[in-house]
C-alpha cells in the first residue's frame, strides 16, 4: 500500500496572507489603542512564532514601551539609540541580521539575534515604531517589511 504524502507550505508569504485578514478581524470596530496594539502583537508573536514582538510609542524625544509579547523589555529609549531609536529618527524600517554587529544597539535579551523596525507614521509624523525580534540570526527580509507594514497601516494611533 503506497502511503500518502501530504505536503503543507509554511512559507512566511503565506503565513503573512493567513495572518492579515486575522488581524483585520480584531482591529474592526474597536477604537481602544491598547487593545489594538495587544492584539496585534498577540497575533504576530503566535502566527509568526516571533521571539519578541512590541510596539514602542513616541512620548517627547523618547519611545516608550508599549504592549509587547515575549521577554521583559527596555522601557525607555531614546532617538537615535539602537535599532529603534536609528528607525525612528531616520524614518525608515531597518533590518538587522546580527545585532551584536549594529553600532549602538540596545541589548534588552541576550537572546536576541536580528531585528526589525517599522516606523508607524500618523499625518507625516512618527507616533510609534513596531519591533520584532528573533533569536535566530537574519531573521528578516523584505517579505517582512512588506507585510509588517501592511499591518501597521491598519492601525489608527
Amino acid at each position: 500500500m503506497a502511503e500518502e504524502i501530504i505536503i503543507t507550505s509554511n512559507s512566511k508569504e503565506e503565513k503573512y496572507c493567513e495572518l492579515l485578514p486575522q488581524i483585520e478581524a480584531l482591529l474592526k470596530g474597536e477604537e481602544d489603542v491598547i487593545a489594538n496594539l495587544a492584539n496585534v502583537c498577540a497575533a504576530l508573536k503566535y502566527g509568526m512564532n516571533f521571539f519578541w514582538v512590541g510596539f514602542y510609542l513616541v512620548e517627547g524625544e523618547q519611545l516608550v514601551l508599549g504592549p509587547f509579547q515575549g521577554p521583559v523589555a527596555c522601557t525607555r529609549i531614546h532617538k537615535g539609540k539602537g535599532v529603534c531609536g536609528k528607525a525612528w529618527e531616520k524614518g525608515e524600517t531597518i533590518i538587522v541580521e546580527d545585532v551584536d554587529k549594529f553600532p549602538g544597539h540596545i541589548s534588552c535579551s541576550s537572546l536576541s539575534k536580528s531585528e526589525i523596525v517599522i516606523p508607524i507614521f500618523n499625518n507625516g509624523d512618527i507616533i510609534a515604531v513596531l519591533d520584532v525580534d528573533s533569536d535566530t540570526l537574519n531573521s528578516f527580509d523584505r517579505t517582512d517589511e512588506l507585510w509588517l507594514n501592511k499591518i501597521c497601516e491598519l492601525l489608527t494611533l
